[in-house]
């Protein structure tokens, strides 16, 4: 019987993949088979995330990457078809919130870095990859955005909009690559237990508030959104693109 969720053969491109959804991705992306490349900012905390796969019989490579930087992120796809010679698979996690508090005390800085990493940077990154994907008959994207791109976050407002962005353009690139055979999906994910969360989580009043909205009653774990992003990434899916899966505990409904 055919393993619909099986990535032999496949190269897997995994950004912001040093910890958190990203890790647990790429982790869970090399045990079904495929060839992992992990990247973000800096290559020592990725050499940790790559060391584990490759201790459970996994093949992991490491390729730092800052996605504000579009040249860079072009270079790192390049870097990819000429080393490993193909790629299927795109998850396009990585982010960035430097700013937490109300629209009216967002400077201009803090809104390029959000743009150019949450919105920019992805663009371009799904751009260049799907290039090569076409190249090599198809292949698959998933975008990492949040429930706060349907439902903007008090005091996220500027990381809302960014992820609201996202969803968007998923759905822009989903109808234009779907003749090329390359699907394109979202996740949203809900409240999730990361560094990148760490400032809701700590503390006690937002996180009691944040868990109320929730009707499982409880924020999430990495590992639980890796599940949904291998569904989306395989065969398993075929018929899927341009849509959201959303992973919050219910917090939407």
């Amino acid at each position: 019987m055919q393993n619909l969720f099986s990535l032999e053969n496949k190269v897997a491109l995994i950004t912001g993949a040093s910890r958190g959804i990203g890790a647990a991705i790429a982790s869970t992306l090399a045990a079904q088979g495929a060839h992992v490349v992990l990247s973000s900012r800096k290559a020592e905390a990725l050499e940790e995330v790559a060391l584990e796969i490759r201790k459970n019989g996994g093949k992991a490579t490491v390729m730092a990457c800052h996605m504000g930087q579009i040249p860079a992120v072009r270079e790192l796809v390049e870097k990819i078809d000429r080393e490993l010679g193909r790629l299927d698979i795109l998850v396009a996690n990585a982010a960035t919130n430097p700013y937490f508090g109300d629209l009216f005390g967002v400077d201009e800085g803090a809104w390029d870095k959000i743009m150019d990493v949450n919105v920019k940077g992805p663009f371009f990154l799904i751009q260049a990859a799907a290039k090569v994907m076409d190249k090599n008959g198809g292949g698959a994207v998933v975008t990492v955005a949040s429930v706060n791109g349907v439902s903007p976050a008090l005091f996220q407002g500027a990381y809302s909009i960014s992820k609201a962005a996202v969803i968007s353009m998923t759905k822009a690139f989903a109808k234009e690559l779907a003749p090329r055979n390359i699907r394109v999906n979202s996740l949203l994910p809900g409240l999730t237990d990361t560094k990148f969360a760490g400032a809701l989580i700590q503390n006690d009043d937002i996180r009691e508030y944040a868990v109320k909205q929730i009707p499982m009653g409880r924020y999430a774990q990495p590992g639980e959104m890796a599940g949904a992003v291998l569904y989306l990434v395989s065969d398993a899916s075929s018929f899927t693109t341009g849509t959201t899966l959303v992973c919050d505990g219910g917090q939407l409904a």
